[in-house]
């Protein structure tokens, strides 16, 4: 699990493509810190497993190689990625460490992309004191956000301020954009987005209390389903 709070922007050293799959090798000092193999670290909110040996991660490199599977790199946008790109970084969460964003499993729904982007007012030196960020919505995921509710956008936790039918917003105060890789996101660029988990436990939670021989609503047993077979 992790908390979508960023602790380091990363960048792509190099990929290996191996088949369908790819293997990824970042840069990232931080979350390099105590590192061994098969530790989990989010990369732009998708969880990956560290594979270098105890050797190749030594404290001096900072660097961290992990597979990518065909069906991550479809389902996420890892596979825009390439050597330089920047990425957002973040360890799992450690047993009682306090909880920053919200829970973040690393499993992304859907992707979206940047649709526009707000400035706020401006600080005394001209720049912006926050940015309201535009985000496309897959109909797959849209019944899960709520305004003032959470989502992960590229493994970074943020509250959304407005939950439209096929797009959402976020208010971005300069640190997120200066720490994270949304402050330099451009208009159209892919993002990963994962909804909040909660809400598709009580979503399931509620289906299954109408399903054949789970209790409903009032509380009675609901029969299974009797199956007709035709001895004509």
């Amino acid at each position: 699990m992790f908390t979508g709070i960023i602790e380091e922007l990363g960048e792509v050293v190099s990929i290996e493509e191996i088949g369908d799959s790819s293997r990824i090798r970042l840069r990232g000092p931080v979350v390099c810190q105590g590192a061994r193999h098969g530790d989990s670290i989010a990369v732009n909110g998708v969880c990956l497993t560290v594979v270098d040996t105890p050797e190749e991660l030594a404290a001096e490199s900072g660097e961290f190689s992990a597979d990518v599977m065909a069906e991550t790199l479809h389902r996420s946008s890892l596979g825009a990625l390439g050597a330089g790109s920047r990425v957002n970084l973040e360890r799992a969460m450690a047993l009682g460490a306090r909880l920053g964003g919200h829970l973040v499993q690393g499993h992304v729904d859907a992707t979206g992309a940047l649709l526009g982007r707000e400035p706020g007012d401006l600080d005394a030196a001209g720049l912006p004191r926050w940015e309201v960020l535009r985000f496309s919505l897959p109909q797959s995921i849209t019944r899960y956000l709520v305004e003032k509710g959470s989502i992960t956008v590229d493994g970074v936790s943020l509250t959304v301020v407005e939950a439209a039918r096929d797009s959402f917003t976020v208010s971005l105060i300069p640190a997120t954009l200066a720490l994270t890789t949304l402050g330099t996101k451009a208009v159209g660029d892919p993002v990963n987005l994962e909804v909040d988990v909660l809400a598709k436990y009580v979503e399931r939670l509620l289906e299954s209390r109408t399903l054949p021989g789970h209790l409903t609503p009032g509380g009675s047993l609901t029969p299974p389903t009797a199956i007709a077979e035709d001895v004509s």
